[in-house]
């Protein structure tokens, strides 16, 4: 009764993750809960052994600061703090030696307290604070060792590689010597599981489970999101579409359409979707721009447009840089659909 829920950022088969706020002595902060009572009952055993493993992840990292903290533990959840930040594949830290220098000191925190996180692959578990410093989440997998064993040593080499695989994408002028190494170095267990288990891993979550976990946005953006878009390209008058996911209050996962174009009319859009031969749902939100943000090389900014989608205008000052640019952010801002939502990881 401490929580109070106010949006569903995520819901798969292991866990729903919601923000909202919740009551402390000293006031109601905000907070985000992960609840694994609504998991169906064939996943209820993993589902709380991940609960158990996040909850021994966010004490030890929460503690030092470079994690959220673990504000509560119960039997079917947990409540940690909300970090303000974007994450990786949204911040895009391009050429920022200082966020990959505090990437690094960030994991010899962990490692100093025998804690890999063993899931830094993903994007979506770095978050760049507003500060331009890094922050982790998700500690599902992370383990706690009880000495700096073998096998802590081999997970925490592997907590640097994949931290450095992002180095590479986004400041790779910043690469060592020594990194680029490890960079060439994968450890024997990862070569194994490469080989073997990966392959039958995919196999039963995105074959059997139908679960997708592309940089967080879910199996209706992964399946769903190509066949809308390339259905509004169709359309007489359409330049050019982008859809992008956001927390839904409803369904969990909403699609937001942006659809460059003159003398275009949502309704006849709309329309056009819901005639298509193939039926796939309509997005929750579809908006009519003039112009779409473009990098330089011609590339939609579809950064941008994620954080329009999940009404974090605050965040994309930063990230705009000519005035033409900011011109045409501020256009789709003043347009935008979706007024309520906003997004916390």
């Amino acid at each position: 009764g401490r929580f109070r829920s106010r949006l569903v950022l995520k819901q798969d088969v292991f866990s729903t993750v919601e923000r909202g706020t919740f009551l402390t002595p000293n006031g109601e902060i905000e907070a985000v809960m992960r609840r694994i009572d609504l998991v169906p009952w064939w996943s209820a055993l993993i589902a709380r052994h991940f609960l158990k493993r996040e909850a021994r992840g966010l004490a030890i990292a929460g503690g030092i600061g470079v994690a959220p903290s673990l504000l509560y533990l119960g039997n079917q959840a947990l409540v940690r703090g909300w970090v303000e930040g974007l994450p990786l594949q949204l911040a895009k830290p391009e050429g920022d030696g200082q966020y990959f220098r505090s990437a690094r000191r960030a994991l010899r925190s962990i490692h100093r307290e025998c804690l890999t996180h063993n899931d830094l692959a993903k994007e979506q578990n770095w978050l760049r604070t507003p500060t331009g410093y890094a922050s982790l989440t998700d500690f599902q997998l992370a383990t706690r060792f009880s000495k700096r064993s073998a096998v802590f040593r081999m997970a925490a080499y592997e907590d640097l590689r994949h931290m450095l695989k992002h180095k590479r994408r986004y400041a790779p002028d910043f690469l060592t010597a020594s990194e680029k190494r490890i960079l060439s170095r994968k450890t024997w267990p990862t070569r194994i599981w490469m080989a073997t288990g990966k392959k039958v891993y995919y196999w039963i979550t995105r074959g059997l489970l139908n679960f997708t976990d592309r940089e967080g946005s879910g199996p209706r953006y992964v399946n769903d999101a190509p066949r809308l878009t390339a259905r509004l390209k169709q359309f007489a008058g359409v330049s050019d579409a982008v859809i992008v996911a956001f927390p839904d209050r409803r369904t969990g996962t909403g699609l937001y359409a942006f659809v460059e174009g003159d003398s275009l009319a949502e309704r006849d859009l709309l329309k056009f979707l819901s005639d298509a031969p193939e039926k796939v749902a309509e997005p929750e939100r579809l908006q009519v721009v003039e112009r779409l943000p473009r990098g330089k090389a011609g590339e939609i900014r579809t950064d941008i447009l994620q954080l329009v989608a999940m009404n974090q205008i605050d965040l994309i000052d930063p990230l705009l840089g000519s005035e033409s640019e900011k011109e045409v952010v501020a256009h789709i801002v003043a347009g935008r659909q979706n007024l309520r939502d906003r997004f916390a990881f």
